[in-house]
């Protein structure tokens, strides 16, 4: 279940990063398909001389917040739908990016977050969750806030994986900014990855989750 705001939408490229992701999965000659309320993306994937249906489904909701609040809705509220619903066996969680951009109680989005991913993992205890460090924004001042976000994030994951949850973190801001162009050449505007943005993002995914697909 691809879970989280626009990014996981895939805004300005339906699919996003899950395009990409679902092509590795073919290359690898392994299985996946993605889950949610929301529908986007090709209608096929093609993989060298094949070509596949491409899973629509997401939970990527545009310009939502970790909560309601200043005037944004917020993906919290949505959980419990989503996953007694879809009931996934793997949870991609990237959120906040709209919380930072707005300077949106920014000092508790790190308690925001953890709050949800107690809602999930209590949701969903034997799923895997994997949530990701948020992906820069084009402008230095915003990533500063950015930074300070998904520095809070490991303590986060780390007391919750000693009580036996399943999740595990991934770093979507280290891989963008190691390009010294990256707000042009992976950025498509001040929040939204481009194609080769999003092939990242589904690069760092990939790695994670692919011992535990088949």
């Amino acid at each position: 279940m691809p879970l989280g705001d626009s990014i996981t939408d895939g805004f300005g490229t339906p699919g996003g990063y899950r395009i990409e992701l679902f092509r590795r999965t073919l290359m690898a000659g392994q299985h996946i398909t993605f889950m949610g309320r929301n529908v986007n993306g090709p209608a096929t994937v093609t993989d060298g001389a094949t070509t596949t249906p491409f899973p629509q489904r997401h939970e990527g909701y545009s310009g939502y917040t970790i909560d309601p609040g200043g005037g944004r809705q917020g993906i919290s509220p949505l959980v419990d739908g989503a996953l007694s619903t879809f009931h996934p066996q793997i949870i991609l969680l990237q959120i906040g990016t709209n919380d930072i951009d707005l300077n949106l109680d920014v000092a508790n989005a790190p308690v925001r977050l953890g709050a949800l991913l107690d809602k999930i993992t209590t949701d969903a205890p034997d799923a895997l969750l994997v949530v990701a460090r948020i992906t820069p924004l084009n402008y230095d001042a915003g990533n500063a806030r950015v930074e300070a976000y998904n520095a809070a994030m490991p303590a986060l994951v780390e007391s919750r994986v000693a009580a036996g949850k399943h999740i595990l973190l991934v770093d979507m801001y280290a891989p963008f900014v190691a390009d010294p162009s990256f707000k042009t050449s992976l950025l498509a505007d001040q929040w939204h990855p481009n194609p080769a943005g999003y092939a990242v993002m589904a690069g760092v995914w990939y790695e994670v989750i692919k011992s535990s697909l088949r």
